[in-house]
């Protein structure tokens, strides 16, 4: 404490305030030399204290100890004597969200985690606060409902034993706060407000903990009105450690998050402040005014429709009364008109302001609408939308899109997020529209808070590129895709729906598309033909193609069933007789038979089929609950490589009920997990996500963009999604570019690469159709965003190449940026890689080393331009897929021809006696022809009659698919227990 380190004070104290106490006690009453000094201070009859001055630790003196040090150590020392260190500039205040959330109130939100702090000085204090907490907490909040459950999340805390922490606060079904907080000496304690939330508006929450007394305060609009404001105060200890685990804002696993929207959420980890001293403004305010508005507006149509629907129902209900034996009214109720009412008073206003709504309600049976008011507007928007989608369906559907921006807005205000998805990518993209990126915002916000799965795939999309003015945000990012993620398996296994298999067909394969089919097409017609004669790839092919709606057939399980049976009890075929099985364990379509399905699981299973095996495992673990037995069949399966069972037998040690194994094992079921998830299963890559954002688990390190890319990876084979990409896929086949067009744009607004890639392809194809009805560079717009995408294909990188090569519209020439787009499409193995940078390089261009490390070629064996391009067509040829004479090949001839024509031309008497030579073989090649003309008569002109038994080869039928195909996908996902 009082001398600068040197040589020999290695560690100095530091100290920030030191208090020198004196005090007098008796020597008979209380002065007990084995007591504390707190309990002597206690009983002291005389006491004071004073405050000394500290010394900073770099201004205190050097201790002279007199001791020499050798020469060399000396020097060392003072090097480093006089380095003063410098703490790391750090601030205490963390932005948890800076842009909206939409929440949609449920199980999914997003996950954010605090670090220790790298400034020693915070992070001493943080230690010192975690049983006397000083946080302050301030974000913006636009409530639609009050929770529908008991309570619903708004910002908690999450240890690492997953219990909940402080703080937690949440929302009460009456509208209360719940603010709960963790004890010390391990309890909960939780508090309710005196006061409610407002709905319908933005207000501010900033809720204060300093030690036992928090306060919460609630301010409304822009100018921060005071609108509530409670103090509560407690004697107990509250723990807090604020890196011990995650925060989530919304829903989560445990509970669902609150419905409507998250503004800017800040985060003052070691302050107590006063609203009026928080810095946290309402970003985005154009767009916060533009969510008011629209649910303004909307709750005027919901209000009409509502009491419209109410006057027209009262009025039937006396009718009803009063003429109950009426034949004539009856008829005319049955198969008249339906009647409407022409005394409500809002009728003029509802029709002048939203003729569509109107329309609807008189296309419909008033008298025949559900009591639920709720299910009955949502019906009105769905027939509102039908219509809107009718028109654009129309051999000029693009040119109808501005009459059908009104009915889409009504069918949204009913509650048709569908509708609000069209008006996302119209707005986004100008689609025939001005381009407004703002409404574009909204309506995505709003899809999203509806929990429509195109709309939170494109949020989650924009927020994982950070495209199109949306903040690169992963944590926001992945709350969006996981939430169409959970949702993928169960959609999967509902029947109904507009849903299809999500397909990765490309538009430049013509091989795939010619093998696209219906129900009246050729590949479908032998597939037929074949299943009826017995043969069981066809059988199971077929079915699978039913099943799914896959290769343009459209959706039949009942037919698909048919195929299933059939093939399970004529053939003798393992993968027929376990598809089966499954529909009768679960009763998709069919009459569940659980006897015959385990008869027909034991067959499969006795056959080696591994999905049998698994599925046996299943069996004893749903409905014997013999978990020793389900266990022995899934270690069984998961050895044949079973991804199914890995995953299974990971929720059996999640559970904590493996055999032998006492207590949950989490970081085995995560192993199993991470096993199934590489085998393409579905709910395993889930919890791999869940992990890779939380970071609770030692296996698996907090990684925010891998457990988005995951979970980007689950949503995309939704079947909501895949249902507009074979709509797209069949106007397409079919020539009809409008509606191609207007499906592959939504399709490619969710972010999914294959679709953007056709989307780029059809704008290549049709340049006037894009420049016509898009407001976005299309070629360059999908194809840029395809190369950003895992896994993108080396025809985009190439695409990117030359775009950036040759300039496009309003983009410049960028020869830096083509040579990387054509070096990773040359890593990927496109022999058109390797072809296009050697001739760059022919060119004069000049490639950077860490381009040439990219592709491994070592710059200093490869000194010379020749060198490179040697080694680049070498590769080219290598990875060419013709087996003799290529481009490639050709270069590689011509670049040695040459280098050895160069070194000829080198030599002078070569040179000269080449010339020569050269000289005569031209003369007397002119001389021979000379010659030969002058002797030579005239030929007689000759006419060659056409073969009249030459025909044209007719186009033969397309080649059947080939049934027995391995890679694709079985009837249903195996079954599996849910942790």
């Amino acid at each position: 404490m009082v001398y600068r380190d040197d040589y020999f004070i290695r560690h100095s104290i530091s100290v920030s305030a030191v208090i020198l106490r004196a005090w007098i006690t008796h020597k008979y009453s209380g002065g007990d030399l084995n007591v504390k000094w707190e309990g002597n201070l206690l009983h002291a009859v005389a006491k004071n204290y004073t405050l000394l001055k500290t010394v900073p630790p770099f201004e205190r003196p050097f201790k002279d100890h007199q001791v020499c040090l050798e020469w060399n150590m000396d020097y060392i020392w003072n090097l480093r004597a006089n380095r003063i260190p410098q703490c790391p500039l750090e601030s205490d205040v963390v932005s948890l969200l800076g842009f909206f959330y939409a929440s949609s109130g449920e199980n999914t939100g997003i996950v954010k985690k605090f670090l220790k702090f790298q400034n020693r000085e915070l992070e001493a204090t943080r230690r010192q606060r975690i049983d006397y907490p000083l946080f302050t907490v301030s974000l913006w909040l636009y409530l639609l409902h009050y929770c529908k459950a008991n309570l619903c999340g708004i910002l908690y805390f999450v240890d690492s034993k997953e219990m909940y922490g402080t703080p937690s606060v949440f929302l009460t079904e009456e509208g209360y706060l719940h603010v709960q907080m963790h004890l010390i000496k391990g309890e909960d304690l939780a508090v309710k407000t005196k006061f409610t939330v407002p709905l319908k508006e933005w207000f501010r929450l900033d809720i204060s903990f300093h030690g036992g007394q928090i306060v919460v305060t609630t301010s409304i609009g822009e100018e921060l009105q005071s609108y509530h404001n409670q103090t509560i105060s407690f004697r107990e200890d509250f723990h807090y450690n604020d890196t011990a685990g995650y925060f989530i804002v919304g829903g989560s696993r445990y509970v669902a998050g609150i419905e409507g929207f998250f503004g800017p959420l800040k985060y003052y980890r070691l302050r107590t402040l006063d609203p009026a001293q928080i810095f946290n403004p309402l970003l985005e305010n154009q767009l916060a005014e533009q969510i008011k508005l629209y649910h303004e507006r909307c709750a005027e149509v919901r209000e009409l429709v509502s009491g419209y629907t109410a006057t027209v129902l009262q009025g039937g209900e006396r009718e009803k009364a009063c003429n109950l034996q009426n034949s004539y009214l009856d008829l005319k109720r049955r198969y008249g008109r339906p009647s409407t009412c022409r005394a409500f008073p809002g009728e003029k206003e509802l029709k002048a302001r939203h003729p569509s709504v109107f329309q609807a309600l008189l296309e419909m049976d008033l008298l025949a609408v559900p009591r639920n008011t709720n299910k009955f507007i949502l019906e009105v928007g769905g027939r509102i939308f039908e219509k809107a989608v009718k028109r654009l369906s129309g051999v000029d559907g693009l040119h109808q899109i501005g009459s059908v921006v009104p009915l889409l807005m009504d069918s949204s205000c009913c509650g048709h997020h569908k509708a609000s998805y069209y008006l996302t990518v119209f707005y986004e993209t100008g689609l025939n529209i001005p381009q407004d990126q703002l409404q574009g915002m909204l309506y995505s916000l709003v899809g999203g808070q509806g929990s429509e799965r195109l709309s939170s795939m494109n949020l989650g999309y924009k927020h994982y590129q950070g495209i199109d003015k949306y903040p690169l945000d992963w944590e926001l990012s992945y709350a969006y895709y996981s939430n169409i993620a959970i949702k993928t398996p169960l959609d999967q296994h509902t029947l109904q729906g507009d849903q299809a298999y999500v397909e990765m067909i490309r538009l430049k394969d013509d091989e795939i598309l010619k093998v696209q089919t219906k129900e009246d097409g050729d590949v479908f017609m032998w597939l037929k033909h074949e299943a009826t004669r017995g043969n069981a790839a066809a059988q199971q092919r077929l079915a699978q193609m039913l099943f799914w709606g896959q290769q343009g057939v459209a959706k039949n399980p009942e037919a698909a069933i048919e195929w299933y049976a059939k093939g399970a009890l004529e053939t003798e075929d393992p993968a027929l007789i376990y598809d089966y099985a499954i529909v009768l364990f679960k009763g998709q379509g069919v009459r569940k038979n659980r006897r015959l399905a385990l008869e027909l699981m034991k067959k499969a299973a006795s056959k080696g089929l591994h999905q049998a095996v698994n599925g046996l495992g299943w069996y004893y673990h749903k409905f014997r609950k013999n978990y020793a037995k389900a266990a022995k069949y899934w270690l069984k399966a998961e050895e044949m490589g079973n991804p199914d069972a890995s995953y299974n037998l990971g929720v059996l040690y999640l559970d904590g009920i493996f055999p032998g194994i006492p207590g949950r094992n989490q970081t085995l079921a995560g192993e199993y997990f991470h096993k199934a998830a590489q085998g393409g299963h579905i709910e395993g890559t889930l919890w791999c996500s869940l992990y890779y954002i939380t970071g609770n688990l030692h296996t698996f390190p907090r990684d925010p963009e891998k457990a988005v890319v995951w979970a980007k990876h689950i949503a995309e084979k939704n079947g909501y999604l895949g249902h507009v990409i074979r709509k797209g896929l069949n106007a397409y086949l079919e020539g009809s570019w409008h509606e191609a067009l207007l499906y592959y744009v939504l399709a490619a607004e969710t972010g999914i690469e294959v679709s953007q890639t056709n989307l780029a392809h059809i704008c290549e194809e049709r340049p006037d159709l894009a420049r016509r009805y898009l407001g976005v560079n299309c070629v360059w717009r999908y194809y840029n965003f395809s190369v950003f995408q895992i896994d993108a294909p080396s025809f985009a990188y190439l695409k990117m190449g030359d775009l950036y090569y040759y300039g496009h519209q309003n983009h410049s020439q960028d020869l830096e940026l083509s040579v990387q787009m054509y070096a990773q499409a040359a890593l990927d193995g496109d022999s058109q890689g390797f072809f296009n940078l050697a001739l760059l390089i022919e060119e004069g261009a000049i490639i950077p080393h860490h381009i040439l490390d990219f592709l491994e070629i070592d710059p200093s064996t490869h000194s010379s331009n020749f060198s490179i391009l040697r080694e680049l067509y070498e590769r080219c040829w290598s990875h060419s897929a013709e087996e003799t004479f290529s481009p490639c090949s050709l270069a590689w001839l011509y670049l040695h021809w040459r280098l050895l024509w160069g070194a000829v031309l080198h030599s002078a008497l070569i040179y000269f006696l080449g010339t020569f030579l050269l000289s005569i073989l031209i003369a007397w090649t002119m001389q021979y022809f000379q010659s030969a003309s002058g002797s030579r008569s005239s030929p007689t002109p000759t006419q060659t009659s056409p073969d009249p038994t030459a025909s044209t080869s007719s186009p033969a039928a397309p080649p059947a698919a080939n049934a027995s195909d391995p890679g694709q996908p079985t009837v249903i996902n195996n079954p599996e227990p849910r942790g």
